[in-house]
């Protein structure tokens, strides 16, 4: 198969994990037994090696000139180094446009944990800066609650032909009216808000099938998350985390027979702790009446590496964007989107999001 040209906008600890990953996986190939942390060796046709970075934007000093393999070991960056020999890519992180991407509290914490912007360096112009990397799939890596950002590179996205995987929850592939401006393109879009490989939202979502596949009938639940990279830092701002709780809140409730009422249910980043660095923890309960009423609970606690746990699902929804792009498919990619994104355009079971993909990748369906 034919490389993918891949483009980042935000060069933070998720987009550190990534590149580190393309790096680790490189020698995989379809014929190996599954390897962890990835759900596919090949998909459909394409390796984790076939991805090729060619354009890469940030915001911050420190990384901005700075080739990509050196700049995801940059502060604020936080997370694991599990591939530290990445080689040069080419790639000369470029400043994007500031917009709404930094909250403004963020300036009261030390540099090592925020942003440092030169407001006097002019952005460049993404859309041009695309062309001319002949890019073919941007992902979009901005902060929580950066609506203006994450709308301006998706808007050069489709300016300049180039497949979207949005891994954050602005909502642009689940927005009708940007589904349809992808759709008339026939540029295909992956979103919004990357589920992890296994994360709080999936756990979640699985055990409140279970829950109601077996009869028990959830009264209440609650997910709290605590975190010490930049993005918990900057979602302290609560303006920004109302798309964030929705897109959480909304995919689990998706796997209830009837949503629960907003008194019920709590689902959403709660505290920043700073030196829990890229770790995530998450609190997970459950409150339930079973046979007879008779009451039941369960909890759950757990603890990831928060960047690399979904990077590998990162892949996957590069690999999909590009196998759309071959087949001039356009518009948001239900069946991808559904199993790799916690707020689709259409929700559906885990189970049956996985095979809807496994049959688009072998051409059984078109999206």
């Amino acid at each position: 198969m034919s490389e993918i040209r891949v483009a980042i906008a935000g060069v933070g600890n998720c987009a550190s994990s990534l590149v580190q990953g393309v790096q680790y996986y490189r020698d995989i190939k379809a014929s190996d037994e599954l390897v962890p942390g990835l759900m596919h060796n090949s998909f459909g046709g394409y390796l984790a090696s076939d991805i090729k970075f060619v354009a890469a934007f940030d915001v911050d000093k420190r990384k901005i000139g700075k080739d990509l393999s050196q700049a995801i070991f940059e502060k604020p960056n936080c997370t694991q180094v599990f591939c530290k020999n990445v080689p040069r890519q080419g790639v000369e992180i470029k400043k994007g446009p500031v917009l709404d991407g930094i909250a403004s509290h963020m300036q009261d914490y030390p540099d090592d944990n925020t942003f440092l912007v030169d407001q006097k360096q002019k952005p460049v112009d993404v859309a041009e800066e695309l062309r001319k990397a002949k890019a073919q799939v941007l992902i979009n890596y901005v902060p929580v609650g950066s609506e203006d950002a994450a709308k301006h590179y998706a808007q050069a996205a489709l300016d300049t032909g180039c497949g979207f995987v949005n891994c954050m929850p602005v909502f642009i592939g689940s927005n009708p009216e940007w589904a349809k401006k992808f759709e008339q393109k026939q540029i295909p879009i992956v979103g919004d808000d990357v589920k992890s490989l296994l994360g709080a939202t999936i756990l979640h979502r699985v055990v409140a099938k279970l829950f109601s596949d077996r009869g028990v009938k959830i009264e209440g639940t609650y997910q709290l998350n605590v975190g010490g990279n930049t993005d918990f830092l900057n979602m302290k701002e609560q303006s920004r985390l109302k798309s964030k709780k929705i897109s959480k809140t909304e995919s689990v409730q998706s796997q209830l027979p009837a949503p629960l009422s907003s008194e019920k249910i709590h689902i959403g980043p709660s505290d920043y702790v700073p030196w829990l660095k890229d770790q995530k923890i998450a609190f997970i309960r459950l409150e339930g009446k079973g046979f007879g009423g008779v009451p039941m609970n369960l909890e759950m606690r757990l603890s990831v590496e928060d960047s690399p746990n979904s990077a590998g699902v990162v892949i996957d929804a590069v690999r999909a964007a590009k196998l759309a792009l071959d087949r001039h498919i356009g518009g948001p990619l239900i069946s991808a989107s559904a199993y790799f994104m916690k707020h689709p355009p259409q929700q559906f079971p885990d189970p049956v999001a996985r095979q809807m993909v496994e049959e688009f990748i072998r051409g059984e369906r078109t999206k």
